[in-house]
Parts: C-alpha cells; sequence; structure tokens
C-alpha cells in the first residue's frame, strides 16, 4: 500500500478530550473519529487491525469445533420477554419500536437469539454438544461513555454460545474454551491473566473474567506469581482475582508469592446450566424419548475494546508499538528523499520485492523528513526500513525495531532478505 493512496489523518496535536493513551493515540494515527458520544467511525489502520484479531479469533473458535454464524442486530423484544430478561436488562438496551408498533431491540448481546436459533434446527439428544458463536456489533447504552472505544456505547465482540447434554459436558467445552482464550491473547502477544468473576446480567454461576497486564487499567490484578509460568492447562486452577474479590485476610496466596498489577478486561465466559434453555422451552429428546433442556454457557471477547488495551500495554511517548501478529502492516519503507531518483529506485525495488509475502505500507508522501519519522513511530508498525540519500551513497539503508528503537545498516539486498521467508 503506498502511503499516499492510504487513508490515514495523522494529527500532532493530543485531543483535549481524550483522558488515556490509547484514546489520544487512536485518533491521532487516524485510527477512529468520534460520530456521536461513544460511537466511533473505524478508519483503514483501525480496521486493519481488527482485520488480523478477528482472524486469530476465528481460527481458535475453529480449532475447538465453533461454527461461525450472523445473528441479527436488531432482535425482536419477544425473545428477550420468553427469557425474562427484557424488563430486567435497564436502561443500557436500545428498545425500538418500528412502525407497525413491533417492539425491538438493538443487540447487546445474543444469549436469546442463540437458543431460538438452536431449538428450531436441534431437536435430538445426537445433536449435542454444539457451539455457535459470531463477531458483530453490539450496542449497550452506558451512561457516562469514556476513555475511546475501551468503554463505548458501540462496539465489535465475539460472542459464542454452548449447548450441552450434561453438567459434566458443559464443563468440558467451558475448560475447552477457556484454553481456547488463553492461546488465543497469546498470539496477539498479550499476558492472559484469567480471574474468578461476577456473571452480571448474564447469570451463570461459573465465570471467569479475561484480563491483560496494563499500566493504565482500570482494574487492580492479584494473583499468584506462579501464573505467569503456568500452563494453559493449571491457570484455571490458580488463584487470581480484581481487587473486588480480593481480601487480604482470606488470601491463599502468601505475600511474597502474590503479584499487584494493572490490567483490563478483553474477555469473559460464564457457564449458566438451563438458564434460558427451560424457560425458552429449547429441549431435545434424549435416548429415551424424554425432553432434556441444554445446559449452556455463553463466551466473549471485546473485539473493539482489545485495540484499545493492546495499545495500553504496548506504546511509548511517540506512538503505538504493535505486537506483530495484530499489526496492521508487517513492515514500513520510508522513503526521506522523494526526489532523489536512487532513493525512488531503492525504495520502489524493496516495496516490490517485501509485498510478495508482506503487507507493506511505503511512504512516498512529499513532506519533512521529521513528519515521516514521527508518523512511523506514531503509528507504530514493527519494522521500518529508512532509506535517506547519505546511507544509501554508501550503500545501505536503516532497518529501525520500533519496539526495541534499534537502528542496524544493512545493504538492500540483505534488509530484503530479513523479509522474504521470515
Amino acid at each position: 500500500m503506498l502511503f499516499s493512496e492510504f487513508f490515514a489523518p495523522t494529527s500532532k496535536d493530543i485531543p483535549s478530550d481524550a483522558k488515556i493513551a490509547s484514546h489520544q493515540l487512536m485518533l491521532r494515527a487516524g485510527m477512529i473519529s468520534q460520530a456521536a458520544s461513544g460511537i466511533y467511525y473505524w478508519l483503514p489502520l483501525a480496521v486493519r487491525v481488527l482485520e488480523k484479531i478477528m482472524k486469530i479469533i476465528c481460527e481458535e473458535q475453529d480449532k475447538i469445533g465453533a461454527n461461525k454464524v450472523y445473528f441479527t442486530t436488531i432482535q425482536p423484544a419477544e425473545l428477550w420477554m420468553e427469557s425474562g430478561r427484557y424488563d430486567d436488562y435497564g436502561k443500557e438496551m436500545l428498545r425500538i419500536t418500528d412502525r407497525k408498533d413491533g417492539k425491538f431491540l438493538y443487540s447487546p448481546t445474543n444469549e436469546e437469539q442463540a437458543t431460538d436459533v438452536f431449538r428450531k434446527y436441534v431437536k435430538s439428544y445426537k445433536g449435542l454438544p454444539t457451539m455457535l458463536y459470531q463477531i458483530h456489533w453490539k450496542f449497550r447504552d452506558e451512561i457516562r461513555p469514556r476513555f475511546g472505544v475501551m468503554r463505548g456505547r458501540e462496539f465489535l465482540m465475539k460472542d459464542g454460545y454452548s449447548f450441552a447434554s450434561t453438567f459434566e459436558e458443559a464443563e468440558e467445552i467451558y475448560k475447552k474454551v477457556f484454553k481456547s482464550y488463553i492461546r488465543t491473547f497469546k498470539r496477539m502477544g498479550l499476558t492472559p491473566i484469567p480471574v474468578q468473576a461476577d456473571s452480571g446480567a448474564i447469570g451463570g454461576n461459573m465465570s471467569h473474567e479475561f484480563q491483560i497486564l496494563a499500566q493504565t487499567g482500570e482494574s487492580t490484578l492479584y494473583y499468584d506469581k506462579k501464573l505467569l509460568t503456568a500452563s494453559d492447562e493449571e491457570l484455571m486452577n490458580i488463584f487470581a482475582v480484581t481487587d473486588e474479590k480480593y481480601d487480604p485476610k482470606t488470601s491463599p496466596i502468601p505475600k511474597n508469592e502474590l503479584m499487584v498489577s494493572k490490567g483490563i478486561e478483553v474477555g469473559h465466559i460464564f457457564y449458566f446450566g438451563k438458564k434460558y434453555s427451560e424457560p425458552m422451552n429449547a429441549f431435545v429428546l434424549d435416548k429415551n424419548g424424554q425432553k432434556l433442556y441444554p445446559e449452556m454457557g455463553s463466551y466473549g471477547i471485546g473485539v473493539s475494546r482489545l485495540i484499545a488495551a493492546i495499545i495500553e500495554a504496548f506504546h511509548d511517548e511517540r506512538g503505538i508499538m504493535w505486537p506483530e501478529h495484530v499489526a496492521p502492516f508487517d513492515v514500513t519503507v520510508l522513503n526521506l528523499h522523494t526526489s532523489n531518483k536512487d532513493c525512488v529506485e531503492i525504495c520502489n525495488k524493496i516495496y516490490r520485492a517485501l509485498s510478495e509475502s508482506k503487507e507493506v505500507l511505503y511512504d512516498d508522501r512529499e513532506m519533512s523528513i521529521g513528519e515521516k519519522l514521527g508518523d512511523a513511530d506514531l503509528i507504530g508498525i514493527p519494522w521500518q526500513i529508512i532509506v535517506g540519500e547519505k546511507n544509501l551513497s554508501q550503500g545501505f539503508v536503516e532497518l529501525k525495531n520500533r519496539k526495541t528503537k534499534e537502528i542496524i545498516k544493512l545493504s538492500v539486498d540483505e534488509v530484503i532478505g530479513r523479509f522474504i521467508g521470515k
């Protein structure tokens, strides 16, 4: 992609109403633009990151046998009346009346729709267990939306739903999803901390939040230091709670083994049994021909929130530092002298060679060296190939690692070789 053709309206100015780093940097990098309170336009740079995140999520969901669907964003209110949540959910739910006085709502979550789809098509115990999931937009009318996309009213969410014959089967699914979430967040370059949690409005009696470590996190986490080196299999049984649940008088972990960190919630999973299947009459026939109401669970990841959380975990005073697997591009090529024929020729050579296997942003814009270097650090692509007159006259270009800030000089062929086949 040529930067001259890429829609990324960057800015040097720090927005006065943006209080946290991720909100400031997303606005400055031209990733988002506010449409209304807590509602944002998602611009090309952010969309590329969203697509990377969604790809990882979908791959890990496929591995555990989950089936991708799309539920509707506008739901009939009658489904929520069946479950008993329509009046209980509160003012966060956006309720809608159509021209025929039909009652609808904009999805805050989709337990009812998942249950409705299940009961329409699964009639026998032989259809269990099954899992459905989607990545779709939600709306919750937060009373005080803040921190950009970290706590917006409209947000992109992965939500999944499982149906099982027995508690034991449901528990196995829960554990399988738990481990898949750990893999998902690790693939994004994050350190996930699973903590015991409340189920809130979703309901249920087995629940975990997934927090990622970030100095600016809203939650304070208390956890056994073993958690940082534990295997995925061990994580569910290691002590970890938020400040709301931590009691130093009853803590099972000695002070010298207790870690305290800030965290941001990016995922939440629930087991809630027959909370929806029974009131919505979603049953199958067991092998004796008797009604069997499935044991259900629900599993969420805040996809749009993840972008902000990743930035909170990976940034410095100059901008974003994307982990490689979620970065909008793999590498950026910076032509510091667009009027120099040699610089143009070499940049074109590098760009063509790398574009065969990598996602490359070539900064071919006519602007000052300082502006180009500033934008490169602000946007945070992991690798920068910097082509300038002085180094090129000596047969070199510079390769900069955005995270470590290390800069090395390489020949053109060497820098191409670093990325080809990598």
